[in-house]
């Protein structure tokens, strides 16, 4: 089982993201305070990598999905992973020229595709599922969370998470 997840925003934030609740995180993603452009400092949101891991460990390949496409900034995106022991780092996809989010997901074809509902940049239209072609949407459980809520409510087992709907 592969499971594809964005990371900014979803399993990782900005550092002074921390000790706040959710919507101060998404006002200062809006308020385009200094660390949202800081990659190389984000930090996991809440108890992704423990999730994450938790997956892992049961079969599932993890694969990131990030919205950085300069090597520099995908350089810290991928020592954040590292930094902070995300399991399956090397498995980080970026767009290349003429590339868009949905062409990474429909290449991979993930089993599950989590990503959060860009509150903070647009919404709906900033979001990699919507675009996703149809054919190939029906082969994806999509999840969609909350932007910087994190992981953490979702189902521990992998059987629960194939079959999970948010209320």
């Amino acid at each position: 089982m592969k499971i594809l997840i964005f990371t900014e925003g979803t399993v990782t934030m900005q550092s002074t993201a921390i000790g706040v609740d959710r919507e101060e995180r998404v006002k200062q993603s809006v308020g385009n305070v200094t660390s949202v452009n800081d990659f190389r400092s984000y930090i996991p949101n809440e108890g992704a990598v423990d999730k994450l891991d938790n997956w892992k460990s049961q079969g599932a390949e993890i694969f990131y999905l990030t919205s950085r496409t300069l090597p520099n900034e995908i350089d810290d995106v991928r020592f954040v992973l590292d930094k902070h022991h995300f399991p399956d780092p090397q498995n980080l996809l970026y767009r290349k020229e003429n590339q868009e989010y949905k062409d990474l997901a429909e290449e991979l074809i993930p089993s599950i595709f989590i990503e959060d509902d860009c509150e903070s940049i647009g919404g709906e239209n900033e979001m990699t599922y919507p675009y996703i072609r149809p054919e190939t949407k029906s082969k994806i459980h999509s999840i969609i969370v909350e932007e910087f809520a994190g992981i953490d409510n979702l189902p521990d087992d992998l059987g629960d998470l194939e079959r999970y709907e948010p209320i």
